[in-house]
């Protein structure tokens, strides 16, 4: 058996694996939000790589990605580190949300409208055929 080839570098693997063990208060209530298919059925993963980033929150089928952001992010090296990250993101086909700490703890139904109104807007791929790939049912499958 070949053993598999991982994309994600493994320093960007346990930078990830640290990140999810110390998530902030903030991220923890937009986790509580978006965890377990709690909106509309769409997954999201947490503190996922993408290139060499790694996002807070992502759904990779609705292709939008959640970021929450502590008050450093506000400083000029930041904004634009930030708006590179986005473009990066955007390039590679995601949608990118952005939310200050303050945010998510005052406004949490502010911050959790946004997103459902973000995943109506997201193209959410289709179903897969009832019967397997394309086969009608009762037709063998090859």
């Amino acid at each position: 058996m070949k053993t598999p080839t991982w994309q994600v570098q493994p320093k960007a693997r346990n930078r990830a694996r640290s990140l999810r063990r110390d998530f902030t208060e903030a991220e923890k209530a937009v986790w509580a939000l978006v965890r377990a298919h709690r909106l509309q059925g769409v997954s999201f993963r947490r503190q996922t790589p993408i290139g060499p980033y790694i996002v807070d929150f992502v759904s990779h089928g609705a292709r939008l990605v959640i970021e929450v952001d502590g008050g450093q992010h506000f400083e000029d090296k930041h904004l634009k580190a930030d708006a590179r990250r986005d473009a990066y993101l955007m390039a590679k086909g995601y949608r990118v949300l952005r939310f200050t700490n303050l945010d998510v703890l005052k406004n949490r139904e502010g911050v959790f409208e946004t997103i459902v109104g973000a995943l109506k807007k997201s193209p959410l791929p289709n179903p897969p055929p009832q019967a397997g790939e394309g086969a009608s049912p009762g037709e063998p499958r090859s």
